[in-house]
């Protein structure tokens, strides 16, 4: 079995092989975007411990799919195998390293469900409360107007994001809001190609460094739209690039981009925003969401009705008698 054979239950076939040496073993088998990724750790032997495989693949120029193939090119079923083998590596780390790269520094692999409960409820309360605290409650009103009489609304999200987006999209659909949301960069350029002065245009991306989400946005905005950015980092190119930036909190004690506590602070800035869109026209709201209510009324069980083999009344289970 050759080096660029992994095992299946994850680790190298040989453990003893540096990764540099791997990468120039299997040179020859790359394609020319993995030739970028082995350049890139080449030069920069410690940079999986430091970056997340979606920044990784930033700095290489690619995507983070071809990082995971490049990964078993050269031996490691996939990222987090790669890291723990970088750490070997550098003398600094094992396998206890690269789960507090991924997971987070709050607790450690044999901590207890109950710390492991405690850990995280106090990092997403924390994530809620620095959210709300940095809030400019006169900002996310100002763009909340925008949103009320905008033309159409496009959101752009990618990977987690896009659940972030395709949510706000739902929400707002349902008390008359044009808007679509897009996860894929072909058709999100295809909208943001068509948008004038009217339109408005929201980024969601924690990071607010995902490539294609900073396209989409660009894209907008050149064609005239009113452009928004949700992410964690005031400095990221995609805050930079938009006319607003809604900042959400992420604790530092968590270095993986899709943490959970990353999106309930973007939940809790975007259910903000709805609310106060619902508000700049009340009547239409109400109208809307009576409207979609009886729509959808007669698919829920009514309250209080007996399920299947369940006990009742006669005249519960027996259908009532038409007047003679």
């Amino acid at each position: 079995m050759s080096l660029d054979q992994p095992h299946t239950n994850g680790a190298p076939r040989d453990a003893g092989v540096a990764v540099a040496q791997r990468i120039r073993a299997n040179r020859m088998q790359m394609s020319p975007a993995m030739e970028k990724i082995a350049g890139l750790l080449l030069d920069h032997p410690t940079a999986p411990l430091d970056l997340s495989i979606t920044e990784l693949a930033q700095q290489a120029g690619t995507s983070a799919a071809t990082v995971t193939r490049f990964c078993r090119v050269i031996g490691y079923a996939g990222y987090v195998p790669l890291r723990v083998g970088v750490a070997a590596d550098m003398g600094r780390g094992d396998v206890t390293s690269s789960w507090h790269t991924d997971l987070g520094r709050s607790f450690d692999p044999d901590d207890p469900a109950e710390r492991v409960l405690e850990a995280l409820l106090d990092t997403h309360l924390r994530s809620l409360r620095e959210t709300a605290t940095s809030a400019d409650l006169e900002q996310v009103t100002r763009i909340a107007a925008r949103i009320a009489t905008c033309e159409h609304l496009d959101i752009y999200g990618i990977g987690g994001s896009a659940v972030m987006a395709t949510e706000l999209a739902a929400r707002l659909y349902r008390i008359g809001i044009n808007v679509h949301a897009w996860s894929e960069v072909h058709d999100g350029l295809t909208s943001a190609a068509i948008h004038g002065g009217g339109c408005v245009a929201i980024g969601i991306s924690n990071t607010g460094r995902t490539l294609e989400t900073e396209q989409m946005l660009a894209q907008a905005r050149s064609s005239g739209a009113f452009t928004v950015a949700l992410s964690n980092r005031g400095d990221s190119p995609l805050a930079r690039l938009a006319d607003e930036h809604l900042l959400t909190a992420t604790p530092d004690e968590y270095l993986q981009p899709d943490e959970l506590s990353a999106k309930h602070s973007q939940l809790f800035v975007l259910d903000l925003l709805y609310v106060l869109v619902a508000q700049q026209n009340f009547p239409r709201t109400t109208t809307k969401l009576a409207a979609s209510a009886m729509a959808v009324g007669p698919h829920r069980r009514p309250p209080g009705r007996p399920g299947r083999g369940s006990g009742g009344s006669r005249a519960a289970k027996e259908p009532a008698r038409r007047p003679a």
